[in-house]
C-alpha cells in the first residue's frame, strides 16, 4: 500500500470516529446503579436496547462503579465513560455469556453492529483476577467443566473486557481498560476500526494481551500505552478465507510478557499492507518484533518504522513454519524495518512482573535476530534498514554450543510444525543475526554492537540464502581483534558495499 492510500486510510478513519451520533442519554435514567453493588446488567442492556430503538446517542455513564456482567452493545450507540466512571465486571462468572456464535465470554459484546464506540476518560475493569480464580474453584468443584490446562481455565471460559465480532466503524478512546480474565479487547474481521488514546493495564492473569485485532480491514491504533501480560500488539488471522489488512500503528508504548509486536500467533488467511511507526518496546520477555506465518497464510507489504526496543528478549523474529496450514503455502514478502535501536539484556528482561515469561531451557547463549524459512517457503525481499542492536556479548562455548561446520549447520532442526518462539531453536550459531531460507535479504546501515568480548560465534551467520546485499554493516566487539563476523554458507549473490 502507498503511503498516499494509508494516510487516505486514516483520514477516512479519523472522519468515521467524529460521525458518532451526539445525543445523550443517561445511564442511570434507565435504573443503573452506581455503588459498585449492584449488578446492573439489565439496567445497561435495557439502556442500550432504548438509545439503539430512538436512533442511537451516547449512553453517558457518570462517576461511579456500574457492576455488570456481559451485556450487547447495538449499532449507533456510544457508550460514553466520564472521568471517574468505572465499567466494572463481576466476580462471578456465571454473570457472563459464553456467546454461542464466537464461543468467548466477554463483559462488552458486539455482533455484526455498526457505528458503534466506548469514549471518555472512565475505566473498564474487568476485575479478572477474582473472577478467573472463582471459575477454577466452580471447575475444581464440579459445576463447570474445563481442562484446567497449566492450571488455569481455556481463555474462553474467561470473560474479555471487549469482543467485537464482524462490526463496522467502530470507535475506542480516552478509556483505561485494566484486569481482564482473559485476552483483553479483541476486534474480529471488523471493518474501519479506531483506537486512539487508551491506556490498558492486562498485567494480572494468563493470556491478558494488550490488543487483538483478528482479520479486520481499515484499522488504526494510535497514541496508547499497553502493560500485557501477554502479547501487547497482536495480530490475528483465525480464518483462512480473510485476511488482517490496511492498519495504521502510531505513537504506542508496550511492555509485554510476551512479544511487543506481533503478527500470527495464528496465521491462516493472514496479514496485508500494514504501516506501523514510532512504537516503544519494553521490559519485554520475548521479540519486540515477531512476525509468524505459520499456518498457511501470507505475510505482506508490511513497513515498520521507528523502533526502540529496551530491555527485551529479542529484537527481531521473522519465521516461516507449517503447523496447521492443511495444504496450503505460507508466504512472507516485502517487509521493511527501519530506524530501530534496540537493547538485549543479558538477565530476564520481565523479572519481578505479576506473569513473568517461562524460564527458559538454560543453560544456553543469548540469541541473535533471526529469519527463517522453510526450505520449500523461504522468507523473501526483506529489508532491515537504519538499525542498531546492542548485545551483552560473551557467548559461551560451554553452554549450548552449535558451531559452522556443515553437520552441524545442517544439523539445526526445521521445526516446522512448532508455536513459533524466537526460542524454540535453543542455541544458534550467531550473536548478533541468523538467517536461513531466504531470497532478497538487505540490509543497509545495521551496526552490531557487543558489550562483553569472548563470545565464540560471528556477528552474522546465513544458512540457504539467495541474494544477500550487506550495506554498510558494522560489528563491535571488545577484543575481537580481526575475527570474521560474517559467515555465509549456501549462500548465493552476495553484494558487500
Amino acid at each position: 500500500m502507498t503511503k498516499l492510500k494509508f494516510l487516505a486510510l486514516a483520514i477516512a478513519l479519523l472522519c468515521g470516529a467524529t460521525q458518532l451520533s451526539a445525543k445523550d442519554y443517561q445511564v442511570s435514567d434507565f435504573g443503573a446503579k452506581a455503588d459498585g453493588i449492584t449488578l446492573n446488567t439489565g439496567a445497561i442492556q435495557r439502556a442500550i436496547d432504548a438509545v439503539n430503538e430512538r436512533g442511537g446517542g451516547r449512553l453517558v455513564f457518570g462517576p461511579g462503579k456500574y457492576l455488570t456482567g456481559s451485556i450487547y452493545l447495538k449499532s449507533n450507540v456510544t457508550l460514553h465513560l466520564e472521568r471517574g466512571a468505572v465499567l466494572l465486571g463481576s466476580t462471578n462468572p456465571f454473570d457472563y455469556v459464553k456467546d454461542p456464535y464466537v464461543r468467548w465470554m466477554a463483559m462488552v459484546f458486539a455482533m455484526k453492529q455498526e457505528n458503534i464506540g466506548i469514549t471518555g476518560k472512565g475505566t473498564i475493569d474487568g476485575q479478572g483476577f477474582k473472577t478467573a480464580n472463582n471459575m477454577v474453584q466452580y471447575i475444581q468443584r464440579g459445576i463447570y467443566e474445563d481442562p484446567l490446562k497449566l492450571d488455569r481455565p481455556n481463555e474462553t471460559n474467561r470473560p474479555e473486557n471487549i469482543y467485537f465480532r464482524e462490526c463496522t466503524n467502530v470507535t475506542i478512546t480516552g478509556i483505561t481498560l485494566r484486569d481482564p480474565a482473559s485476552w483483553n479487547q479483541t476486534y474480529d474481521q471488523c471493518k474501519n476500526v479506531y483506537v486512539d488514546d487508551i491506556y490498558v493495564e492486562a498485567n494480572s492473569y494468563w493470556n491478558n494481551d494488550g490488543i487483538d485485532i483478528v482479520d479486520c480491514d481499515g484499522v488504526v491504533i494510535k497514541n496508547s500505552f499497553f502493560n500485557a501480560a501477554d502479547d501487547v500488539l497482536c495480530f490475528k488471522s483465525h480464518d483462512a478465507n480473510s485476511i488482517c489488512q490496511n492498519v495504521v500503528v502510531d505513537n504506542c508504548v508496550g511492555r509485554s510478557g510476551a512479544n511487543g509486536l506481533k503478527f500470527g500467533t495464528v496465521s491462516r488467511g493472514g496479514f496485508r499492507n500494514f504501516k506501523v511507526t514510532n512504537i516503544t518496546i519494553y521490559d519485554t520477555y520475548r521479540s519486540a518484533i515477531t512476525f509468524a506465518a505459520v499456518d498457511g497464510g501470507l505475510i505482506d507489504n508490511i513497513l515498520v518504522d521507528g523502533v526502540r526496543s529496551i530491555n527485551t528478549g529479542n529484537v527481531i523474529f521473522l519465521r516461516i513454519g507449517d503447523r496447521w496450514g492443511k495444504g496450503k503455502q505460507p508466504s512472507m514478502k516485502n517487509v521493511t524495518i527501519q530506524n530501530v535501536y534496540a537493547e538485549v539484556p543479558l538477565r530476564k528482561p520481565d523479572a519481578g512482573y505479576n506473569y513473568e515469561g517461562p524460564i527458559e531451557d538454560m543453560p544456553r547463549s543469548i540469541s541473535p535476530a533471526s529469519i527463517v524459512g522453510l526450505p520449500d517457503y523461504p522468507i523473501e525481499n526483506i529489508t532491515l534498514k537504519n538499525i542498531t542492536m546492542v548485545y551483552p556479548g560473551g557467548g559461551n562455548k560451554l553452554f549450548a554450543y552449535r558451531g559452522l561446520t556443515p553437520a552441524e549447520l545442517d544439523g539445526i532442526p526445521e521445526m516446522r510444525d512448532t508455536y513459533p518462539e524466537f526460542s524454540q531453536f535453543k542455541e544458534l550459531p550467531a550473536w548478533g543475526f541468523y538467517i536461513r531460507h531466504a531470497k532478497g535479504i538487505t540490509f543497509d546501515n545495521v551496526k552490531f554492537i557487543a558489550e562483553k568480548p569472548g563470545d565464540y560465534r560471528p556477528g552474522l551467520v546465513t544458512d540457504d540464502v539467495q541474494g544477500l546485499t550487506l550495506r554498510k554493516v558494522e560489528f563491535e566487539e571488545p577484543g575481537a581483534n580481526g575475527k570474521e563476523q560474517v559467515f555465509t554458507y549456501k549462500t548465493t549473490g552476495i553484494v558487500k558495499e
